[in-house]
């Protein structure tokens, strides 16, 4: 059964993930991406919409719980960062495969009824890694 990513996984645009300390780190490049897309410095934008963990940059969180760029929809879309774009194809389902079963519990775009094997598969698509 060939599937590819967008047959397990279609956004439903919630915003949930975008909720709640996720530890959402930012790369150089994304630093730079997003200072230039809302006018700002570099180092305006990692002073005034990041927090830190580990000694790396991560995107601050609102009052509310959300992602200082959520606002029904995400307002830095264009040149959100890696680990946005990625979602939910991450690493972390490599490692376990429930994880993916876990992110869908909160997330109404993936899809479980699917057999992990292609969740896998589908996965190493998405971060362009060899198939086993």
């Amino acid at each position: 059964m060939e599937m590819k990513p967008s047959d397990i996984f279609n956004c439903q645009k919630c915003g949930e993930c975008c909720k709640g300390y996720g530890g959402t780190f930012v790369t150089e490049e994304d630093i730079e991406a997003i200072a230039a897309y809302i006018k700002t410095t570099p180092e305006h934008f990692v002073s005034d919409y990041c927090q830190m963990s580990g000694g790396k940059p991560v995107l601050a969180q609102a009052q509310n719980g959300y992602c200082v760029f959520w606002d029904e929809v995400c307002t830095i879309h264009p040149v959100k960062p890696r680990m946005c774009r990625a979602w939910p194809f991450i690493k972390s389902v490599l490692t376990d495969i429930n994880n993916w079963r876990i992110m869908a519990a909160s997330c109404p775009g993936i899809r479980t009824d699917v057999p992990d094997k292609i969740v896998e598969e589908c996965v190493r698509k998405e971060l362009n890694l060899p198939l086993l």
